[in-house]
């Protein structure tokens, strides 16, 4: 995939569904982590799924620095909700 309309197509379309789909049900889990919660089953398999996603659209990313931001803060929200996670588990 070189194109860039093509590669900027893709990031719009990943984004769109990240904002539409998986931002919801991540700010949901992160605050019931934040009101002391733990991971169930299905919060674990939704959150490797948006870490296999993010080691997916790596390279294409790479390849549009205009969007390293916006990625930061997604896998900055992703690491503050699984370590309020694994801290609420160790206390569990």
């Amino acid at each position: 995939m070189g194109d860039s309309s093509t590669e900027l197509a893709v990031i719009y379309a990943l984004i769109e569904r990240f904002e539409k789909q998986r931002l919801p049900r991540l700010l949901d889990i992160k605050n019931r982590v934040d009101r002391g919660g733990v991971l169930t089953e299905s919060d674990i398999r939704f959150m490797l799924e948006i870490a296999d996603d993010a080691q997916r659209s790596k390279r294409l990313i790479d390849r549009h620095p205009e969007w390293h931001g916006f990625c930061a803060e997604v896998i900055h929200l992703f690491e503050e909700v699984a370590e309020k996670a694994l801290e609420n588990e160790k206390m569990s």
